[in-house]
Parts: structure tokens; sequence; C-alpha cells
């Protein structure tokens, strides 16, 4: 059994291996998110002949512990939060709501560095398959999810190299289908499966992209903005815009 991936170049061509049923299908689009997940989905695009696009989403850290997650934002307004720690500590909704408005502005900022002047695919009836380096907490995989499905795909196909047994099945639940490469217990965090795992830059983000995409140029693509369900609020208003939803 592999102990753990090299890098994240090995550990995306081993997921393509799981992925190959996709391969030259016109409906499949893969779908990363950055950074760290660019790298990984980039093998799995070229693998499959499918073109490449991301899915930015921005972690919502607990103030004065950052790395905590209290909940996630994504592209068309989803936030999801994870109940138990907004819970626990107490964080008041103003504090949450202004944290949201500030990460938003980071998520729009990264789509335009990520894409340029190249407007998202359209990924209506067609199969997505969302991408990361990993599942740990989950909070920014459902964010994730959550925005998927507000766009109509016809299949989201979550596939990650490494995540916890329990979050597999939970994740399974939630979209048509899950692959991941291996599931170790105990997890611990999806770093420790990677010989190397330094952070991704901004730059290997545009060239991944460029370079996945330059001979799929002709792939149909949205001309408007996605719209937003009407069940989420904007970002900005007086309350959260929050689906509350528990993240592992």
């Amino acid at each position: 059994m592999l102990a753990q991936f090299r890098d994240r170049t090995e550990a995306g061509k081993l997921l393509a291996k799981q992925l190959a049923a996709y391969a030259n299908r016109q409906d499949v689009i893969v779908l990363a998110l950055p950074r760290g997940g660019v790298p990984v989905a980039f093998e799995v695009a070229i693998a499959l002949h499918a073109p490449l696009d991301v899915m930015v989403v921005r972690k919502l850290g607990v103030p004065g512990q950052e790395e905590l997650a209290m909940g996630a934002i994504a592209t068309g307004g989803v936030c999801i939060l994870n109940k138990d720690v907004v819970q626990f500590l107490e964080i008041p909704d103003e504090v949450i709501n202004k944290i949201a408005v500030r990460e938003q502005q980071e998520l729009e900022r990264r789509e335009r560095l990520y894409r340029g002047e190249r407007t998202a695919y359209s990924i209506h009836n067609r199969t997505v398959i969302l991408v990361d380096d990993g599942i740990a907490t989950g909070a920014t995989m459902h964010a994730a999810v959550a925005a998927l499905k507000q766009r109509q795909p016809a299949r989201i196909i979550i596939a990650v190299p490494t995540a916890a047994p329990s979050t597999c099945k939970e994740f399974a639940e939630e979209v048509d289908e899950l692959v991941c490469v291996i599931k170790p217990e105990p997890f611990i965090a999806v770093g420790y499966w990677y010989q190397q795992f330094s952070q991704t830059s901004d730059e290997e983000v545009r060239c991944l992209l460029e370079r996945a995409n330059h001979t799929l140029s002709t792939i149909p693509r949205r001309n408007r903005k996605t719209p937003t369900a009407r069940h989420h609020k904007k970002i900005g208003e007086e309350t959260p815009p929050f689906s509350q939803v528990n993240a592992v």
C-alpha cells in the first residue's frame, strides 16, 4: 500500500488512473480548488483530455486563530458555517459577516488573477470532477459543492488523493461519486501524506491553467455571472449569507 505521495504531481497521476472511465468525454470538466488542488487537477485534466478551471473557495478563519476554520465561502455567494465551532466559541454574526465580506473580495481578486480575461467554463448539464490535494476539515469542499449545485451540473464527482475514511463516507452521500486514492486512519493532516508539500504559488496556478487549456479553447463557456440561489443572502447584508451546514 502507498505510504505517501512524492508530491502533488504524483498524486494527480495516481488519481487520474482511478478516473480513467471519464477520459475523452465531451461532457467532462475538471475543477480545482486553488491553490494546492491545481497541480493535482492539472494531471487529471491532461490524462482525461478535459478542460481545467478553478473553483475558488476561501476559508473563514476564527479571529485570532485563523488556521481554525469556522466556515468557507465560494463562487456564487455561498457561505457554509461550521456550527460547532461558531457555537462553541460564541462568534457573533457581525464578526462572521465582516470576515466573509473581506474574504469575498479576496475570492474575486483571485478569480481575476487566475483566469485573466478568460471567462469561466459552463458547467450546466456537465459532469464535474472537483479536485483538491486532500480533505481535512471539509469546510472548503462543502462550500464548493454547494456552489456547484447552484450551477446545475449533470453530475458532481469529488476526486482527492487522500482523506479520512469518515470524511469520504460523508461526502459520498453529498455528491454522485467520490474517488480517493488513500484513506488513512488516523488521518492526521493532508500534508502528512506528501513527502513534498510546499505552497503552490499564484503564478503556478496561472501557468498550469494556461497549459491545460491551450488546446481546449473551443469548449463552451458561460457568458453571464453565476446566479445566486434564492435561499442565500448576499455577502455584505446585515446577517451573514450562510447555508448552515456542519463541516467535519
